[in-house]
């Protein structure tokens, strides 16, 4: 479990903090798309800071359970977008750099409070939360396996015979990684373990 002990306050926080790395997540996705011709997320309602059209209930929950989630992906027509696949490896790249500014920008904010002597109590463990979860998810979304970003800025960089080839499996995307997340000592949880330590990196802690 990626909290720790489950005490309310905590999954309070994690609530919290998962709004604000989703929905940045997301909103990054729809804005970037929108920059580069395609209309279809800001028709969905997708070109916004409002959580509610982001948060996939199930996937939020899990992410607070097991460490690992989803939100409600944002459609994007590539055939729509300047540049097609290279302006679609934008838009899939622009999640996961959200999430790292995010993250930095709450790390700073972690940081200015040291001096005035908070180090403690939910603002700081919320803070503190938001900037790991936010690590946590730009890392998980940048592996390069279907459907999650990675995989897309990979594609888009494949030539177009060996991206065929790489499509015929990505419906087993799903599979893998269900397996490599339930898989006992497995390379994803080593990778997804880095989170804490680049988020104490950047707080200081």
């Amino acid at each position: 479990m990626l909290f720790g002990n489950p005490s309310i306050e905590r999954l309070i926080a994690g609530a919290i903090a998962l709004l604000v790395g989703l929905t940045f997540h997301e909103f990054s996705h729809a804005l970037l798309a929108d920059r580069l011709g395609d209309r279809g997320p800001r028709a969905m309602g997708r070109l916004t800071l409002n959580p509610i059209p982001h948060i996939d209930p199930i996937g939020a929950l899990m992410l607070v359970v097991v460490g690992f989630g989803w939100a409600k992906p944002v459609m994007v027509n590539v055939y729509a977008l300047r540049d097609g696949p290279r302006g679609m490896a934008i838009v899939a790249a622009a999640g996961p750099l959200a999430n790292m500014i995010v993250a930095i920008a709450f790390a700073v904010i972690l940081r200015g409070m040291g001096p005035f002597g908070i180090d403690d109590g939910f603002a700081f463990r919320l803070i503190e939360l938001v900037v790991v979860l936010n690590v946590l998810l730009a890392l998980f979304n940048l592996l390069p396996i279907p459907p999650l970003d990675g995989y897309n800025v990979l594609l888009s960089f494949l030539p177009p015979r060996n991206a065929m080839v790489v499509q015929r499996y990505a419906p087993f995307g799903a599979i893998v990684l269900l397996v490599l997340i339930l898989l006992p000592n497995s390379p994803l949880q080593l990778f997804l373990g880095l989170a804490r330590p680049i988020a104490g990196v950047l707080t200081g802690a």
